[in-house]
């Protein structure tokens, strides 16, 4: 591999037998020039992309950004990948390398970050919200920066896109918000406020997760049986209304459609969260 263009010390444009690729590594260019050889071993991460403006970016990023928020934001990743067994397509290097560094701007000037997110993706994503803690460790280490537990989440949710490979990171968020939404639905229907930290409401957030979920081909993966659907409709009454209620406003607000399992769902979580406040939902 020869150098084409040398982005930063870490970083360089690279012509390996007639293709163009942009190559990572520590002092990979170190005390080199145009036309030098690229050490094989020092590579970390090549980049191949297909799309020409994602290339481009990445380029002018690697070439404008400081290099060591690049470097632990490449720290972050690799240990993602580490954790959680799998290599994430390169747009994550774009992506959480452009957020993190807008952040990382504000936190120095003393702009909070605030996620309105964050307890749904403390409970719905834990590995991704553990990894996104020790990227916090890792950002204090390397820079002196104590990001705050807010921006951890919005690491956790760019760790989730990129493993799930759910298509881009604001799907992921609508989806989040999604949940969230339901989960006040509920809580309204029920006459109840639950802690964002107790189990009462983890349970409730895995429920509404799970109910959504699909396989590879989009069909839902936790359908109930139609008898139990039928059973709930017929015992749970007012609970089951106020489920279709939410279930239009969601349709409103997000285009997403309930089926009446989802609905049952909803209800049976309604009368659970009611019951236990002394005011079952029948």
């Amino acid at each position: 591999m020869k150098i084409k263009k040398i982005l930063n010390n870490n970083a360089a444009v690279v012509n390996d037998f007639g293709e163009e690729k942009i190559v990572l590594g520590a002092g990979i260019v170190f005390g080199k020039g145009k036309n030098d050889v690229v050490d094989p071993a020092l590579i970390e991460k090549v980049f191949i992309m297909s799309d020409p403006s994602q290339y481009d970016h990445l380029q002018e990023m690697l070439g404008t950004l400081p290099e060591e928020e690049i470097a632990v934001t490449q720290q972050i990743i690799t240990f993602a990948e580490r954790e959680l067994g799998v290599a994430f397509y390169e747009h994550i290097h774009i992506a959480l390398t452009d957020h993190l560094s807008f952040a990382l701007e504000r936190i120095r000037k003393g702009i909070a970050i605030r996620n309105t997110l964050l307890e749904e993706i403390r409970i719905l994503y834990p590995r991704e919200f553990q990894i996104g803690l020790h990227a916090k460790t890792m950002i204090y280490e390397k820079l002196q920066v104590d990001i705050p537990e807010d921006e951890v989440g919005y690491i956790a949710m760019h760790i989730h896109t990129a493993w799930k490979n759910s298509g881009t990171r604001g799907k992921t968020t609508e989806k989040t918000a999604m949940i969230r939404d339901i989960a006040e639905g509920v809580e309204r229907a029920a006459g109840v406020t639950l802690n964002r930290r107790s189990a009462n409401y983890e349970r409730l957030l895995t429920q509404l997760e799970n109910m959504l979920q699909t396989d590879e081909s989009g069909r839902l993966r936790n359908e109930l049986v139609p008898e139990l659907v039928a059973m709930a409709r017929s015992n749970f009454t007012e609970a089951y209304g106020q489920a279709c209620e939410i279930g239009e406003w969601v349709e409103g607000e997000y285009g997403y459609v309930f089926t009446e399992s989802q609905r049952v769902v909803i209800a049976l979580e309604i009368n659970r969260i009611g019951t236990r406040r002394g005011e079952p939902k029948n």
